[in-house]
Formats: C-alpha cells, structure tokens, sequence
C-alpha cells in the first residue's frame, strides 16, 4: 500500500471520525454542558442553560489589499461583523434565528451526520490527528445553522483563512475538543459547507464531478474567500473540462467579477469566457455572410441564412449594439450578388449559335437555379440590414439597376419575375414606413420596378415562395402614396389601364387609388397656403 494518506467517507459511529456535520441547530457550548441528575424521570424539565459568559470584543472586518489578514477575504461572501473569536459561541440576534433551541420549547429535528475519516496505511487510526479536536459552527443569513466537528489540522493546513481562526489547544483552556469557532452571516451556507467537506477529499474532481457544474462554481467562490487553494485549483480544472449552460457561463463571470486568481490556474478557464483575439466580430460576421451567399447547398444555405439572421437581429440576445456589423461588407456583398444577377440574365439573353449551346441553354433549370439563389441572397441580406437600420442605401441601389431594367423587358416570365421578388421586399418596407428615403429616391424606385411589377404579380401569386400577396398590394400603394401628386398620377392612370385588361393578373390598389383621387379632385374645407 502507498504511504499517503487516504481519505474516506461514512455514517456517525461507523469509523473514528474528522469531521462531521449537521444541520440541527447548534449544539450547546462545552463550558455549558451539564449532565442531568441520576433521579431526572422521562418528561421531566430538563434545566435551563445558565447564561453565556461576557464575550471578547469584535472588531469589523473590511476589504483589504492582497497582503490583508485572512478573515479580511471573507468580504462580500460572509457578514464580517459576525465572525466571533475562537472559542466563543455567538449571541442570539434579535433578527436571526436562534443557534440553539429553548429548552422548553418544541425539539428540533436532528439530522444524520456525515462523517470523514483520515486513515493511515494500515487503515488504523493516525492518532491524535484523526481526533475530532475543533467544533465549526456556521450560520447563514436566513438562521440555518451547521455544526460540524473536524479535525483542526486538515482545516488550518488547507485554509489560510481558518489557520489563523483557530486557537491553539492550549490557547483554549483545556482539551482539543473545547475548541470552537463560529461563522456568522454565511450567504450560501451549502457551499461553504461542502468546500469544508472538500478539504477532507482524496479525490476532488470525482468529488465535483458528482456535484456538477453550478456547485462547482459555488464552491470555488467559497474556496476563494477562505484561501483554500487545493479547491480553487480543483475547481477550475473541472469547470474548464466540462460544458456550461448559459446560466451557468454567467455565474461563472460573475465569480471572477468579484474574485482575484492567479492567472496560472485561471487562464484556460479565461481562454473559454473572453475573446483572447483583439479584432471583433466585424470581419467575422462578413466573412460568414459571404460564405452563406456563396455556398451551393441549397437547404444548408436557408438554415444557416436562419441561424445568422438571428444572431445579428436587434432583438437577439447575443447582438447588444451594431458595432458587430460592418455595413461596408454587407454593401459589398450585395453589390456582388447584384453583379451576378446582371451576368446570369445576359447569359440568358445571348442569342444560340450551334446546337450543343442549345441544348445546354433549352435546359433552363440550372439557370433559374442560380438566379433565384441570388434573389435569395439579396433579399436576405435586406432583410439584415432592415432589421439593422442600414437600408436606405440598399433602396439607392436598387433604383438604379438600369441594366436589369432593361433586360427585364427581354427576358422569360420565369426568370424575370425573381427581380420582382426583390421589388416586393423593398415597396413592402416602404410601405410599412420602416424606411425613410429622400423623394428622388422613391420616384427613381417606382419609375424603374412599377412596371416590371404590374407585369410580373400574376407569376408572384402562382409563385409566392412565401411572399404574401395581400400585403405586397396593400403597402404597394401606400409606398405609392408617399410621391408627389403629379407623379402618384401618372402611375395611378397605368395601374388603372393595366387592372381594366388583366385583372386578378394585377394588383389590386383600390383603395390607394381612392386615397390619390380624394387628395386630387375633392376641395378639402381647409385650403393650404402656397
């Protein structure tokens, strides 16, 4: 058998203990203990403690520098104006719960305690090392009490803290077993137990492993306080090793917002909570929008254009503010998209010189394809820039697609309709007044896509690829009442002709219509100044 010590855990009796707990309340002082008379029958009264002798002065205790005094780490974690001098039993506070019950008054229920047991390689006992020589009394705020009987020196030789909390033997005034030391104003009284429970552990990370992540975390804040450096170093190792839920990352940020370690046994668990490169997410969010825009799988590419698309919306937990979007980048890749378009619609218009470019041109499968993927793309990156306030630009730029205009006249309803599609996201948006663009930018729209619209909306019913119709009528017209009269006119009278030969084939602006005529025709009581 190796020569180092071992530890074990087991129930009360079974074994010469180190430690043990409870959660009953207090038990009485030794100075206070007192055997009942020999004559005492079952249910009589049992006597009532004499009063506690006068207690030595209390000192507060505040944050302090690395260099400050062990209790002073305890600050923030413990009340420190209730930490009690060695070998003295806390007074009952008027606002907390009593340590110990009344004598008359109901019992309280007693808990099984734990034990811990330091064996030799022998497995006898180690002497007076495994005595139970020091009694650590700990209450928390709500009035919960823990007694637990422990073996002083496992205690002093892993906390800095209660090494120099804990009275020599002789200090006491008596035996080792009269020593007592008092821990008041605990916030987590489970933790501060178990990073007690930790110290009598052969092996903390199998210990941990069974507690999880959350008491981990709990643990190591404790471990912090009492300069329990085994347990910090413990708990780092395993939180660093094992994944976190979100409640728990944050827990985690804020155990270092509040604790000081040494980078050395900290730095992989920081490595996990903060970037470590200085460049931001900028080029980042450009580089994975240009990956998505650019992929060929067609179902891969909607689920990532879903997945990213919420990560950068103003109302996503992960985006707080716009300085991780390069707008810059984002334009960029729209104009690419746009460039694209321009060339596959060329493409189609280039006339057949032989039969093999006409077999391969008949095929026109591939080629609405490729173009309703970039319509895709560009509606989506849109739809990012709506949601990110940055669309004005986008709105510029698609009114001055002349070349697209052109060839949308030349082209096969089922290629040009998609330019269409992207039509309808911006008169929608415009519609909706979620974009606020000069005049000549809106009358530069709807001179260049009115038309294409009214010709092409039969093929978006048939063909909506989750458009609705209803609403691309309805804001149709109310972007289409944002122009000047004049113009609003003009375009009003061909919708009207266009509606009277096609009918269902074209959008129905009625009530826009309606608006417009009000406005032009009807003397309104209020005469407006010039």
């Amino acid at each position: 058998m190796a020569d180092s010590t071992h530890h074990t855990i087991r129930r009360a009796a079974a074994r010469p203990r180190g430690w043990c707990c409870s959660f009953a309340g207090v038990p009485d002082s030794p100075e206070h203990r007192r055997a009942l008379p020999a004559s005492s029958a079952v249910g009589a009264a049992v006597p009532k403690l004499p009063p506690p002798p006068p207690l030595l002065p209390k000192s507060p205790l505040a944050p302090s520098s690395h260099h400050s005094s062990p209790s002073s780490k305890l600050a923030g974690l413990i009340d420190p104006r209730r930490i009690l001098s060695p070998g003295r039993v806390s007074p009952i506070d008027s606002e907390g719960s009593p340590a110990v019950a009344d004598a008359e008054g109901p019992p309280r229920e007693q808990a099984a305690p734990f034990v811990a047991v330091r064996e030799d390689e022998d497995g006898e006992r180690g002497g007076e090392r495994n005595a139970l020589d020091l009694r650590l009394c700990l209450r928390g705020r709500d009035g919960r009490c823990v007694a637990m009987d422990l073996d002083s020196a496992v205690l002093c030789g892993s906390s800095a803290f209660f090494a120099g909390m804990v009275p020599n033997a002789s200090a006491s005034g008596g035996g080792g077993g009269d020593r007592r030391v008092e821990v008041d104003g605990v916030d987590n009284l489970e933790a501060f137990k178990e990073a007690v429970e930790l110290m009598f552990e052969p092996d903390a990370m199998r210990w941990l492993a069974r507690a999880g992540v959350s008491r981990a975390i709990a643990v190591l804040e404790v471990s912090s306080s009492i300069m329990f450096d085994r347990g910090i170093e413990s708990c780092l190792k395993y939180i660093e090793a094992v994944p976190w839920n979100e409640n728990e990352e944050e827990k985690l940020k804020h155990v270092f917002a509040r604790c000081t370690f040494d980078e050395s046994v900290c730095k992989d668990v920081l490595a996990r909570l903060q970037q470590q490169c200085t460049s931001g997410s900028k080029d980042l969010t450009v580089q994975l929008v240009e990956s998505i825009t650019s992929g060929t799988n067609n179902v891969a590419r909607k689920e990532m254009q879903s997945l990213v698309s919420g990560l950068l919306s103003k109302s996503s937990v992960y985006h707080k503010d716009l300085s991780g979007l390069n707008k810059g980048g984002l334009y960029q890749i729209c104009c690419s998209c746009l460039s694209s378009l321009v060339e596959l619609f060329m493409e189609d218009s280039e006339p057949v010189e032989d039969v093999d470019q006409a077999m391969t041109t008949s095929d026109s499968r591939p080629m609405i394809e490729k173009i309703s993927k970039q319509t895709e793309n560009l509606n989506w990156l849109f739809d990012i820039l709506l949601n990110n306030d940055m669309a004005e630009e986008y709105v510029e730029l698609w009114a001055r697609q002349v070349e697209l205009i052109r060839m949308h006249e030349q082209a096969s309803p089922m290629f040009r309709y998609e330019l269409s599609r992207i039509s309808a996201s911006v008169f929608i948006a415009l519609g909706k007044g979620r974009i606020q663009c000069p005049s000549n930018t809106r009358c530069q729209l709807f001179h260049g896509w009115f038309r294409p619209m009214l010709t092409d909306f039969g093929w978006l019913q048939r063909c909506s690829k989750g458009l609705d119709v209803r609403i691309l009528e309805e804001n149709l017209g109310q972007a289409l009442l944002t122009l000047p009269l004049h113009q609003q006119q003009s375009l009003f009278v061909e919708w009207f002709q266009c509606f009277a030969s096609r009918g269902t084939e074209c959008p129905n602006l009625s009530r826009a219509f309606q608006v417009w005529w009000r406005r032009s025709f009807v003397r309104s009581s209020v005469e407006v100044r010039r």
